[in-house]
């Protein structure tokens, strides 16, 4: 028995919608929240009450209070930023350059049967160096944003390939099977 035409409508529409993307959220400019703090902290100095302030600065009254209770518990040093957010890097700039230094001599100074990075690899690699585990999926971050490494493919050439005879074809064969202009009419 078939649902009812609204059902199958419902369903059609659900089958042909498309996802739009997650607007991504701009980095905080650490920097420049501070210097807003600031310019809060000048304005109370100055006599203007947090409502005030909230508007001038484009904030919410809530955030101006809340600046204005530290600003009046501890002055313009309790509005200083309180320095970096979110966790600390498991490995510093030290072990990056030592990690880095053990990659440069390539996989099979490494260990490895080949010359091929891989992710699980390079993860072995920090981890020996350093101590610290890292999910592959993550090497590659650690890779592209703090190594500055990009991803490189290996050309793909047959293990029998001989240039030279390669070269010698297209000196003395190739211009006697290449078409010519008005060939055809001879």
């Amino acid at each position: 028995m078939a649902g009812s035409p609204q059902t199958e409508v419902r369903k059609e529409k659900r089958a042909t919608a498309v996802k739009k993307p997650k607007p991504v959220r701009p980095r905080r400019d650490f920097k420049a929240l501070e210097e807003r703090r600031m310019r809060a902290a000048e304005l109370f100095r100055r006599g203007r009450r947090p409502a005030e302030v909230g508007r001038e600065l484009g904030v919410s009254i809530q955030s101006a209070s809340v600046w204005y209770q530290r600003w009046s518990a501890g002055g313009k040093k309790a509005l200083r930023a309180a320095g970096r957010a979110g966790r600390l890097p498991r490995l510093d700039a030290d072990d990056l350059a030592r990690v880095e230094r053990a990659l440069a001599k390539g996989p099979t100074a490494n260990g490895f049967a080949t010359e091929l990075w891989t992710l699980p690899r390079v993860a072995e690699v920090i981890e020996r160096v350093t101590g610290v585990r890292y999910h592959p999926g993550h090497v590659w971050r650690i890779l592209r944003v703090q190594l500055g490494w990009t991803r490189q493919r290996p050309a793909r050439r047959a293990v029998e390939r001989d240039d030279a005879a390669i070269e010698r074809w297209a000196k003395e064969q190739w211009p006697k099977v290449k078409k010519v202009p008005g060939a055809g009419a001879r």
